[in-house]
């Protein structure tokens, strides 16, 4: 599902986003009528509702949209997808790849739904661990395959420039369900194939 710009930034939302900004600015010891900073508060109003656009998306029925019967039922590994969130203790952003496999049990989904499924749930105020686990949950609820495995890897700019400042720190997150979990050898061929290079 693909929203126009009307459906992304709500005019009403907007304005109001941007009153509040406009008085951080403030805040912050700005002059928020100066050249350089009449439009920011629009475009932060903006930036932040597409920034959280996955609120209005539904990862299931996204799922629902390209499911087609077929009997494999090998490994099949988006890898590499990337991910762009935000950071709901502090609003800054935290950027990673995320990989996904899931073994069939007689349903497959087209290859970018699973990249638009990430997409949906990194679009709102997340936390890493709770982003990992609601993709798995909702691969596994719409397809029921023999099993979902989830690896999120990624900077988080809240330690990078603030706080700690530890700039090289990544964090790397996993979710596993049915034979990921019940089976180390399905779970190491799943982290063998992400670890190799392209």
């Amino acid at each position: 599902m693909s929203y126009t710009k009307e459906e992304i930034y709500s005019p009403e939302t907007t304005e109001k986003i941007a009153a509040h900004v406009k008085e951080i600015l403030s805040l912050l010891g700005e002059d928020p009528t100066r050249e350089g900073l009449l439009k920011t508060p629009e475009r932060v109003a903006k930036a932040l509702q597409f920034t959280t656009k996955g609120y209005n998306e539904d990862g299931i029925e996204i799922i629902r949209q390209a499911i087609f019967d077929e009997k494999y039922q090998q490994m099949v590994l988006v890898k590499d997808i990337e991910l762009y969130s935000t950071c709901e203790h502090h609003m800054m952003p935290f950027i990673g790849k995320c990989h996904v496999a899931y073994i069939p049990n007689g349903k497959i989904t087209g290859l970018s739904k699973i990249a638009r499924v990430v997409e949906t749930f990194a679009r709102r105020l997340q936390v890493q661990e709770r982003l990992t686990v609601q993709i798995r949950d909702c691969i596994q609820e719409a397809l029921h395959p023999l099993g979902v495995a989830v690896v999120i890897e990624a900077n988080h700019t809240c330690m990078q420039i603030r706080g700690v400042q530890k700039s090289n720190a990544i964090t790397t997150t996993s979710a596993f369900s049915g034979i990921f979990l019940s089976s180390s050898r399905t779970r190491n061929e799943f982290l063998n194939l992400i670890r190799q290079p392209r």
